[in-house]
């Protein structure tokens, strides 16, 4: 059994992150779940938020994601979402501008809902870091 957690961190376009590390918190449609090594087979929808990876040689990010998937199984951890913005990358100022911007959207118009969800998402990573 590995010492530590195997992670990749996926956007569509790339690979964000791959190592190793102790912890993962990230968003499901269930709720918050933390991922610890020997942790039960897991396949579940993420939903935009933020992910919180503790890193092997003790340190830490977080990322801001858009909707995807989490899978787990014997110590390794895949996080796939359409797009992962790390929080250290992003502009505090323009994510708070974008959740201005699609706070008054409709609430039916599902693609600006879908922004607002993944503005918010950005400015909670970015106010954590």
């Amino acid at each position: 059994m590995p010492e530590q957690l195997q992670v990749e961190l996926v956007a569509a376009d790339r690979l964000v992150w791959s190592g190793e590390a102790t912890r993962i918190i990230a968003r499901t449609s269930e709720g918050d779940v933390g991922i610890l090594r020997g942790h039960a087979p897991l396949l579940s929808v993420m939903i935009e938020g933020v992910v919180e990876i503790d890193t092997a040689d003790e340190g830490s990010f977080l990322a801001a994601v858009d909707a995807g998937f989490i899978s787990v199984a014997n110590d390794r951890v895949s996080l796939l979402a359409e797009h992962v913005d790390l929080a250290e990358h992003i502009d505090a100022d323009e994510a708070r501008a974008a959740v201005r911007k699609y706070s008054d959207s409709d609430p039916d118009d599902s693609a600006a809902q879908s922004a607002l969800r993944r503005a918010e998402a950005r400015v909670r990573a970015v106010e954590r870091r």
